[in-house]
């Protein structure tokens, strides 16, 4: 049965057959293999379609995506479909191709430990005086309910001067949405440029000379 897939949404199939031949063979025919569980049920093997699967997947979220999936039986009738995320994925080192995913079972009412990056918004005085802007996290661990998941996490820099730091207990969320780092942690710096002195004194630079135009120098030995 031909499926449509949409973002959010994809079809997969229960696999019986489990072993590295029965995954070679999967993925010599453009198929991987897969596993479901999680909500302290059995754990399901499954097929999935890598295209599809990245197809599912929304643009912003990615991998914090709620997946509705789809389970059909080997005559590709569906069996049930469940809420889900892609929990892990396993990428071939070389060829970059998608090689296995776990999904795991959420309900609406699951809070969900998820990553999501972490946007400086905002111009910070301090950069303007010649400070240097570091950003200490890039992302962000945070829990909250599956359909509270947001794509990206904000912070204001738009008052830091050299010197001055955003702290996670600055970062203004969303009802329902915990950080799960310290709220002293620092995520964004303006710290001042270093200065860098270069000296170089006049018996340096003549001690420089004498010793390239010393005759009968021994060449340097190589270690």
């Amino acid at each position: 049965m031909e499926t449509q897939t949409t973002i959010g949404k994809l079809t997969v199939k229960r696999r019986i057959t489990k072993g590295k031949g029965v995954a070679r063979k999967l993925r010599n025919n453009g198929l991987i293999p897969a596993v479901l569980y999680g909500d302290k049920k059995e754990s399901i093997a499954l097929t999935v379609k890598p295209n599809e699967l990245a197809a599912s997947l929304d643009p912003g979220k990615r991998h914090n995506t709620v997946i509705a999936l789809t389970l059909t039986d080997d005559g590709d009738v569906a069996t049930e479909t469940v809420d889900a995320m892609l929990k892990d994925y396993q990428i071939h080192p070389l060829r970059r191709t998608l090689l296995h995913a776990d999904f795991v079972r959420i309900t609406a009412e699951t809070r969900v430990h998820v990553s999501v990056p972490l946007v400086l918004e905002g111009v910070a005085p301090g950069l303007k005086e010649g400070g240097v802007l570091h950003q200490v996290f890039r992302e962000l661990n945070i829990e909250c309910k599956p359909a509270d998941i947001p794509d990206s996490v904000t912070a204001d820099i738009s008052a830091l001067n050299i010197g001055d730091a955003v702290h996670v207990s600055d970062i203004a969320l969303a009802d329902g949405l915990e950080i799960l780092i310290a709220a002293n942690q620092t995520v964004a710096q303006v710290v001042a440029p270093r200065i860098v002195e270069e000296t170089t004194t006049e018996e340096g630079e003549e001690g420089e000379e004498g010793a390239e135009g010393e005759e009968g120098a021994a060449p340097a030995e190589e270690k």
